[in-house]
């Protein structure tokens, strides 16, 4: 959807500007792209699909979702359950501290600076509707950009389980669109596997 406010443009265009810089790289159109820039254009794009004219927290949250997450890599906590459960609640707060940066520096109210930490950290997950269009929209991007290559370097059984766990995030409109994503024949055979086991 063409966006015309220019504040929400202006804080796009800083967003992009950091996205630039993540060094993971990906060719598109025989092109190298940083991969934060595709993520979180395919992020917007997503959105647009799943609620007619998002808000503008919602907008500014889907633009920031991942913002810097190169930063702190996933290596940089232990390989267990608890490593990964730490490791994830600093990327929220990181995100969430990030973001509210670049919107007071295009003069963003404090009411929508906290509306959109609040849609990062996921609070309300099931019971804001806002919340629940974002991980929609992310669960979506993990299914169309990132399962391929994620299937090759875990095995069936952990696919399936991770798989589940996506769909169990999901609203009914999430799973009617996931469904009709353009996946590989084994891609759609996990994710039914997946259904199936719920």
């Amino acid at each position: 959807m063409p966006i015309n406010d220019p504040q929400l443009i202006k804080a796009f265009e800083i967003f992009d500007s950091i996205h630039q810089k993540d060094p993971n790289q990906e060719i598109v159109g025989g092109q190298y792209v940083a991969y934060s820039v595709l993520y979180h254009h395919k992020l917007s794009e997503w959105l647009d699909r799943i609620v007619m004219n998002p808000s503008v927290p919602l907008r500014l949250a889907a633009r920031s979702q991942h913002v810097q997450r190169w930063q702190i890599p996933r290596s940089s906590y232990p390989m267990n359950k608890s490593g990964y459960r730490n490791w994830r609640t600093q990327l929220n707060q990181f995100h969430a501290k990030t973001a509210a940066d670049v919107l007071r520096q295009v003069n963003y109210d404090e009411y929508t600076v906290s509306r959109v930490q609040q849609i990062l950290r996921k609070e309300r997950l099931k019971i804001d509707s806002e919340v629940q269009h974002l991980e929609d929209a992310i669960c979506l991007v993990f299914l169309e950009l990132q399962l391929e290559e994620f299937s090759k370097k875990h095995p069936k059984e952990k696919l399936v389980n991770i798989l589940r766990k996506t769909w169990n995030k999901m609203s009914s409109l999430g799973h009617q669109l996931a469904l009709n994503l353009d996946l590989s024949d084994n891609l759609q055979h996990l994710l039914k596997e997946a259904i199936s086991k719920r």
